[in-house]
């Protein structure tokens, strides 16, 4: 006993001593204070409620790049950028040495082996088969008038009701359900109802938001913890696990029905049946390759989420941010009253085209708010990025780009501000911006497949929207992006409606 006392502070001051060589050599460019076990975990926990303004501050503290470590014996260690020549350097020039990896697949486990999570063959198979459905005539005529049936059945009717009976409104979950409802149609050929006057509480969209929460949640603690909890089955693990037993309940049953009506068709009547994606899926096991309900299943969920959150985050935080901006309100609809002098009017796809200053907003908004936030990578070997930093093989990468959109290597000095004019050129044009700056439909080979169907149909539902209201944010709300994976607004948008003259 008494040699194990003399003995221990010396054992205690060399292990103290191996720990911290550990992270001065593992930790070569710190973007936080190390707080010695914990690592730099405690600011990031702490500054959760500003997690992504938070994360901003800190690398352009740090000239826009450096590493996050995790408590120890934890794989929370991440390598942080929002340098774009680095981030193009990743998803262009060295693209097949920065994949997704295993442990990204594991924490997005909803998505199963989809476009969004799968790499090599089964993310070129799967990109080249919905590119050729996307690029068809078809089926954007299918989206067009889905849409527009959306629109003026359901959206315009609803914010007539509240105007009328002077409700303040909630614009997010409007657009949550709109898109919930016009991406299930688009998908598996199925409205569920959920923008209806009374509002109901639909279990599979309700699902869809817990999954995306619970996938959050999996980023921010450590994977043993995590892991535990969906082997015990308790806390925001039961949940992931119920959401997605719920979902591939209404996914699968889509399938089934899909199957029975395809088989009790001739290919004549498939041929004019409407063209939504599982069908066209479906249509293509005509031609020899067949898909088995997993690939039907994966590729219906990753097109759902791709869909709806980025024009639910869109339109959300376009409208907080008119809303805030009288000015630029005027320009927009001064915009709809030049091009649309007929009030009746149909603002289909083709249409929406000549909204070139509505198209510059929503850029901002995509720009300040991506509906993504954060970019996930893991390194194959090891490289040096064109920031100088050198990356080991296996090393997770993650790049911020909400950082991106706010900096000014990248907007100017005045990126903070909302600016539609800066996507217009001279000659009244969209201005081009390269992908790996202005990142929110991601760059490269990945590149969101369906990003010119994404504006279209956002500049439908805005431009359709401003026509006929105004809208006035609640005073005192507060926007704070919520806690999961897609950058929506915790509370909600809170606005009252009146009615709009154009004429």
């Amino acid at each position: 006993m008494a040699m194990f006392l003399l003995y221990a502070p010396i054992l205690a001051s060399f292990l103290c001593s191996l720990y911290f060589f550990h992270r001065r050599r593992s930790c070569i460019h710190p973007l936080l204070r190390d707080y010695f076990i914990l690592g730099m975990l405690p600011p990031l926990l702490f500054n959760l409620w500003r997690i992504h303004d938070f994360i901003t501050d800190v690398l352009k503290k740090n000239g826009g790049t450096g590493e996050f470590k995790g408590p120890w014996f934890t794989k929370m260690n991440y390598f942080l950028t929002c340098d774009s020549l680095n981030v193009q350097h990743m998803l262009s020039k060295r693209f097949d040495n920065y994949i997704k990896g295993p442990a990204f697949r594991e924490i997005f486990e909803p998505f199963g082996d989809g476009v969004v999570t799968a790499d090599s063959e089964t993310w070129k198979y799967f990109r080249t088969v919905l590119h050729s459905l996307i690029r068809q005539r078809r089926f954007e005529v299918f989206v067009d008038q889905t849409v527009q049936k959306k629109v003026h059945t359901s959206l315009l009717p609803i914010l007539d009701h509240a105007e009328q009976e002077g409700r303040v409104v909630d614009l997010q979950d409007i657009f949550n359900r709109f898109t919930f409802d016009n991406m299930c149609s688009t998908i598996v050929g199925h409205d569920p109802q959920c923008l209806s006057l009374d509002f109901p509480e639909v279990a599979i969209e309700r699902a869809f938001n817990e999954s995306e929460e619970s996938i959050f949640y999996r980023h921010i603690v450590p994977r043993s913890v995590w892991r535990f909890q969906k082997w015990l089955q308790i806390g925001q693990e039961k949940k992931m696990t119920e959401a997605c037993r719920t979902f591939d309940e209404f996914i699968y049953s889509r399938i089934a029905s899909k199957r029975e009506e395809m088989s009790k068709c001739s290919r004549e009547e498939m041929e004019e049946a409407p063209f939504d994606l599982v069908s066209a899926l479906m249509m293509t096991e005509e031609r020899g390759r067949v898909h088995d309900d997993k690939f039907l299943r994966d590729a219906a969920f990753n097109f759902f989420v791709a869909g709806r959150e980025t024009m639910t985050s869109a339109l959300t935080w376009l409208f907080w941010l008119i809303g805030n901006d009288p000015l630029v309100e005027g320009k927009i609809v001064e915009e709809i009253k030049e091009k649309f002098r007929n009030e009746k009017e149909v603002i289909g796809m083709e249409e929406v085209k000549k909204l070139v200053y509505l198209h510059g907003a929503l850029c901002e908004a995509l720009r300040l708010f991506p509906p993504v936030p954060i970019e996930r990578k893991q390194a194959v070997k090891a490289d040096t990025l064109p920031s100088g930093h050198r990356v080991n093989g296996n090393t997770m990468i993650m790049f911020s780009l909400y950082a991106m959109g706010r900096c000014e290597e990248i907007w100017g000095k005045d990126c903070m501000e909302f600016k539609p004019e800066r996507w217009i050129s001279e000659r009244g044009e969209i201005v081009y911006a390269p992908p790996y700056k202005f990142i929110a439909f991601n760059a490269g080979p990945r590149i969101c497949l369906g990003k010119d169907l994404a504006f279209l149909q956002m500049k439908m539902v805005a431009a359709a929207i401003l026509r006929s209201y105004r809208f006035k944010v609640v005073e005192g709300h507060v926007a704070t992006p919520s806690h999961s994976i897609v950058l929506l607004m915790n509370n909600g948008l809170k606005a009252t409606i009146t009615k709009r003259q154009l004429l």
